[in-house]
């Protein structure tokens, strides 16, 4: 997949949205609030039918770049096409209904420029109407775990509080059919390629309500235990893929003359 060019570009924030007017214009006034003159908003509106671009359009925010999906093609095709025009040097993954709180940007961005490949915060949990449901989703999760082997058990990955630096791109896009959720695989990618740092504290708020992308709850252990093999042979198929494109570049280098 085509990944867009980087140009002075510090941080991207790709957000995905469908149908977010409820809560998106406080998500993106939070967001704008952290960045930057040269960082950057890329939103994929999924097809809403609620005024969701128009509200994006409407901030007037040369910060904020706008796409969109023709029709409904869920969170996973909105953040594939979101991430691949993304020009930052970090990427941070937004949803539409959540809360930044100050100070998320630089924590996270420290992490990632201290060495971390991938760097993710806690957050409080609220409900639909703001009110919280719990102090800590991580506690929620039972702490945090990044291995693969603890995501396939019990992904604590969540999108929404994650950055990553961008040469992760290369082994992220495309992001397969068939694993559940981008989050987990990008996690699960970032833990095998690289260091990730945790920041233990609250970050941000987490809205959970009956509209969530996340199918977990939904899921019975049949569909739980398919997710996690999809996701798991799409790692090692993508790791193995990425070795064999790193031999090839090698193998190119080697076959170039030497410089006269």
């Amino acid at each position: 997949m085509k990944v867009a060019d980087a140009p002075r570009v510090e941080v991207s924030v790709a957000l995905a949205a469908y149908n977010g007017t409820r809560w998106l214009g406080a998500q993106v006034e939070s967001v704008l609030s952290q960045l930057n003159p040269q960082d950057e908003i890329v939103a994929v509106d999924d097809g809403s039918t609620d005024g969701t671009a128009a509200l994006l359009l409407g901030r007037n925010d040369p910060r904020i770049r706008l796409l969109r999906n023709e029709g409904n093609r869920g969170v996973r095709a909105s953040f594939e096409l979101a991430l691949a025009a993304c020009r930052g040097q970090f990427i941070f993954l937004c949803d539409h209904d959540d809360i930044w709180l100050p100070g998320k940007r630089d924590a996270l961005v420290a992490q990632l420029r201290a060495g971390a490949l991938l760097a993710l915060c806690d957050a409080s949990m609220i409900d639909a109407d703001g009110r919280q449901i719990a102090p800590s989703f991580m506690a929620s999760r039972g702490g945090f775990r990044g291995s693969v082997a603890s995501t396939l058990l019990k992904s604590r990955y969540l999108g929404c509080a994650m950055a990553f630096r961008r040469e992760l791109l290369t082994d992220v896009l495309p992001i397969p059919t068939g694993v559940p959720m981008h989050d987990m695989w990008i996690g699960a990618l970032a833990s095998l390629r690289g260091r990730v740092a945790y920041v233990d504290r609250p970050l941000m708020k987490y809205r959970r309500h009956g509209g969530n992308a996340s199918p977990h709850r939904r899921a019975g252990l049949a569909q739980l235990l398919a997710w996690r093999w999809g996701l798991l042979r799409a790692v090692v198929a993508r790791l193995v893929l990425s070795r064999h494109s790193d031999l090839d570049l090698s193998c190119e280098n080697l076959a170039q003359p030497p410089p006269s």
